[in-house]
């Protein structure tokens, strides 16, 4: 079977008569297993045209759902258990999760036209089947995910909603939402209505890397209302999908000191005079480090925490990435507070800058995350680390007892370019194939067991600098999140000896769930003409990336 991510265990019977649903199944819901149901009712519902009735007491049922906690527990966190026999369909799961993510794999079981939002219809109708057999999976790490940046260009509530389900179709459970720069704010705060009023919009916007010569002169912007966040949030809880907002401090503010120009160092740059950056890189317009500006965003980060409740969001990321620190060097309000702090020059600056927010949120019962600079000067017990420079960063926080998410650039940057070919549209970093995502490891070789442990799992990033729209974001993603994905789900061999041919397989089916779903992947002979994008300028990095 063309199953993707790789379950732990198939045994599927292909010689024996498959169970052939009739015109109009009925499901039997267990207690606990309420959401599945309504998905299965709306999604698969959708493809077949099955209403998918609820089953009378004692009567049969062609797809049964049950939480077994006993049985499946075994599995682990996640696990689930499907048989098929001559008498339907059971889907057993050892918590919500895992039973929906049986769902998941039923839907593939079924094939790419049970991805679709209606049937395909013709004579006769449809004959839906499942093969006889068992499967028994889990998830190798609990944390699976994707970063997607809609700061650099926003992406409208409906595409984050289409993102989550394109993140359940490959059992990935994280969306890491990347929501604030230099570039754009793009979530509503009500006590600071100028963060969006005036900085989710900028007047034009880069096209390509930032060293080309061409502008998009149409100004870009936009930002999801509070009422946007909670159905995002709730939307992505019914389908097991934890949603990390991130707001960026101290760095990548220039939005915000456009907004409120008092945020940014008035005693070294004119603030009132900034705008909203269009352009790409690391803007010098960092905040100021005052309790004034403590207290501003600790009432943006009271109204975060009540749009991203602690079930759904119990990480909240604050960035803490590339901080420019000339302004600080040449501010002499900076210098009188890194005298009264008594810490270590502006990198000593920047680490209180984390750690009062880590504090600040474990008070609240959330945990800080960051990027891997929030390391530098230390870090408070609970804080957590996002590995984007390479493995070190990930390494030295397991050592120091510190839960990391690897998300090494030179592995899973998602903006990266795909191939060679003079064809492939803005060329950013490295290549990185199918098949070198598919050969990532999240758990570098060198780390002990005892460290190896707070590996938390990984995600993909994908940064949106040369990523206008939609069509843009599904080139650069789709097919390499489902070799991701089954990295972080399945139990692999080490890299050089997976079975990535198995694995290409096995994509020829799920190139076709693909195009059901409405993708616009990368093909794999390469970028069809509307794809490309002649003339626009990228950053290609040639060579092996480094093993850093």
């Amino acid at each position: 079977m063309d199953l993707i991510p790789l379950p732990q265990a198939v045994d599927l019977r292909e010689d024996a008569p498959p169970y052939a649903f009739g015109p109009g199944p009925v499901l039997a819901t267990g207690p606990g297993a309420g959401g599945t149901a309504r998905w299965l009712r709306r999604e698969l519902g959708a493809a077949t045209g099955w209403d998918l009735p609820e089953a009378g007491p004692g009567a049969a049922a062609d797809i049964r759902l049950r939480l077994d906690i006993d049985g499946v527990a075994r599995l682990g966190p996640e696990g689930h258990r499907i048989t098929v026999d001559a008498t339907g369909v059971e889907l057993a799961g050892a918590d919500a999760a895992g039973l929906f993510w049986a769902a998941q794999t039923l839907r593939q079981l079924l094939g790419p036209d049970a991805c679709r939002r209606a049937p395909l219809g013709g004579r006769g109708g449809r004959v839906w089947s499942l093969p006889h057999g068992t499967i028994a999976d889990a998830p190798r790490f609990g944390w699976r995910g994707l970063m997607l940046d809609v700061a650099r260009h926003f992406l409208p509530k409906d595409g984050v909603l289409r993102a989550i389900d394109l993140l359940t179709a490959h059992k990935l459970n994280v969306l890491h939402l990347h929501l604030t720069d230099d570039q754009g704010w793009r979530v509503e705060i009500k006590r600071h209505p100028r963060l969006t009023g005036v900085g989710a919009w900028r007047p034009r916007s880069r096209w390509g890397h930032r060293a080309s010569p061409l502008w998009n002169e149409t100004p870009h912007g936009g930002f999801y209302t509070q009422d946007d966040i909670r159905e995002i949030v709730a939307y992505a809880a019914e389908r097991h999908v934890r949603v990390v907002p991130e707001i960026d401090v101290p760095g990548h503010s220039q939005a915000a000191i456009a907004a409120y120009p008092e945020l940014g160092n008035t005693d070294v740059v004119d603030t009132s005079a900034l705008g909203v950056w269009d352009d790409w890189g690391i803007s010098e317009n960092v905040l100021a480090p005052t309790e004034a500006v403590l207290r501003f965003y600790e009432g943006v980060f009271e109204e975060l925490l009540e749009l991203f409740p602690p079930e759904v969001s119990p990480f909240v990321h604050v960035g803490g990435d590339e901080c420019p620190k000339a302004q600080w060097r040449a501010s002499a309000r900076a210098q009188a507070r890194i005298r009264e702090l008594g810490v270590d020059g502006e990198d000593g600056l920047q680490s209180w800058f984390i750690r009062h927010f880590d504090t600040w949120l474990a008070r609240r019962g959330r945990r800080l995350i960051g990027w891997d600079e929030i390391l530098e000067g230390g870090l408070a017990p609970g804080a957590a680390v996002s590995s984007w420079r390479g493995y070190a960063g990930g390494i030295a926080a397991a050592e120091a007892g510190h839960d990391v998410v690897m998300c090494p650039e030179q592995q899973v940057y998602l903006d990266h370019r795909q191939a060679g070919g003079p064809d492939e549209p803005v060329p950013i970093g490295y290549v990185r194939s199918l098949e070198d995502v598919y050969r990532f490891e999240p758990v570098p070789p060198r780390l002990p067991a005892r460290a190896a442990a707070h590996v938390l799992g990984a995600q993909a990033n994908v940064w949106t600098e040369v990523m206008e729209n939609r069509s843009r974001v599904d080139y650069q993603v789709f097919p390499r999140l489902a070799a991701f994905a089954e990295t972080v789900w399945s139990r692999l061999p080490e890299p050089d000896a997976r079975d990535y041919a198995g694995f290409e397989a096995r994509m020829a089916g799920h190139y076709r769930r693909l195009d059901a779903l409405g993708v616009e992947y990368r093909p794999p002979g390469g970028p069809l003409p509307w794809q490309r994008r002649p003339g626009v300028l990228g950053r290609p990095i040639e060579g092996e990336p480094p093993f850093v």
